[in-house]
């Protein structure tokens, strides 16, 4: 066993519940507090001079200066595994090209396709460790990765193989998600419902016989996949094994209702999200998912969390970092802005980014400091934990704890 403090504080998130809104007030804040933790995970929180006092013969990391330590992040939607840059499709967009035109010109999701199924799988891994070692360093120590940039047998399982690859060469936790319901390939020859048969049979069987992914994704939209194929495809998919996630609502409303009907274990983006339809996530176990790195990427407006959360909802907040829609990677300062603008607490905000997070990829065992949970913590050097978000990602994590060790 390992005691690791004092802490100036320890905001553990223990008792707050997994819907709903939060107040600050809610938050279990222990002033000077430590952590023991072994192998199992954390064994016990609680006053740093008690703790130590009551295990004479503990091992003391010390901590130094004044310092407040979280659970770490989870981040529950990503496409961190491409091939390419789309710097210009951004530079397009705010020059007033539509998206239509963007992609006439050879940008757009496409683009990232062509330049991932050209990639090396050396460069391919090389670049998704990057990204991986920036998150870790944010504090983020769970991330969910989605395929969806190959959209073909040969290449689909390229990605999620190399996704599978990078956890030998990382302590943080990946979770795979299967998007090739992401668009129908230009270069394939048939009609929507084709492409997504075409998966049901060809892709997702061999997903599922070489372990590449537990999850399954689509993109319903008015320029990708419309609602009743959709319906019909996620159907044959959960009837496959796999737990469903939805990229739901972005532009256009009803697809969260199509998430909700199928049971998805979340429906992510939402940002077109109408009244009647929030109060249908808000009475399902679907978490809802915002993403406010698309918001700021495409200049569109935020997911309206704060309906969300007064309706009783599951809310998670993740970045989508991704080449095209949300390149900024950088999860607390996006969540730092989204509260700003929807008006959410400290204690939301957080729990949007750990427990609630970690709901969302099926994953009860982190997101709290409590006896039972992962190891899984980030230290700041501030004395206040509020300057976290007040600062908006310009005070970064110290040192992120993995398992009880600190990985940088």
């Amino acid at each position: 066993m390992k005691l690791i403090g004092p802490f100036k504080q320890v905001v553990t998130l223990a008792n707050l519940p997994l819907r709903g809104k939060l107040t600050d007030e809610q938050l279990e804040v222990i002033t000077d507090g430590g952590i023991i933790t072994d192998h199992n995970g954390i064994r016990k929180v609680g006053d740093f001079l008690t703790l130590k006092a009551e295990n004479p013969d503990i091992e003391i990391e010390e901590i130094e200066g004044e310092q407040v330590v979280l659970p770490s992040f989870v981040d529950s939607h990503t496409h961190i595994c491409f091939g390419g840059n789309r710097a210009n499709d951004f530079a397009m967009r705010n020059a007033g090209k539509t998206y239509l035109e963007i992609a006439e010109s050879g940008g757009g999701i496409w683009s990232s396709v062509q330049h991932t199924r050209n990639a090396p799988e050396k460069e391919l891994l090389a670049t998704l460790l990057e990204r991986i070692k920036f998150l870790v360093g944010l504090g983020i120590t769970t991330i969910e990765v989605k395929s969806g940039y190959g959209l073909d047998v040969e290449n689909e399982l390229k990605m999620l193989r190399i996704i599978k690859q990078a956890r030998q060469f990382t302590k943080a936790s990946l979770i795979p998600t299967c998007l090739s319901a992401h668009l129908k390939p230009k270069d394939f020859e048939g009609s929507n419902p084709e492409y997504l048969e075409y998966i049901i049979t060809e892709i997702l069987p061999k997903v599922k016989e070489e372990n590449l992914s537990e999850r399954v994704d689509i993109f319903i939209e008015k320029s990708a996949f419309q609602p009743d194929e959709s319906k019909d495809f996620l159907l044959k998919a959960k009837a496959l094994g796999f737990e469903i996630t939805v990229h739901a609502d972005q532009f256009t409303p009803g697809s969260s209702r199509i998430a909700v009907e199928v049971g998805a274990k979340s429906a992510d983006h939402l940002e077109a999200t109408i009244d009647e339809d929030i109060a249908f996530l808000a009475q399902s176990d679907t978490v809802a998912t915002a993403l406010p790195g698309a918001s700021l990427g495409l200049g569109e407006k935020f997911t309206p969390v704060r309906k969300l959360l007064d309706a009783g909802a599951i809310v998670a907040i993740a970045s989508d970092w991704n080449p095209g829609s949300a390149p900024m990677g950088n999860l607390i300062t996006q969540a730092s802005i989204l509260a700003a603008f929807q008006k959410l607490t400290t204690a939301e905000v957080l729990a949007g980014m750990t427990f609630r997070a970690a709901y969302a990829l099926n994953l009860e065992d982190r997101g709290k400091l409590e006896p039972g949970k992962k190891a899984d913590f980030v230290t700041f050097k501030t004395n206040n934990f509020q300057n976290i978000l007040y600062n908006q990602g310009s005070i970064k994590a110290w040192k992120t704890y993995i398992d009880g060790s600190s990985v940088n």
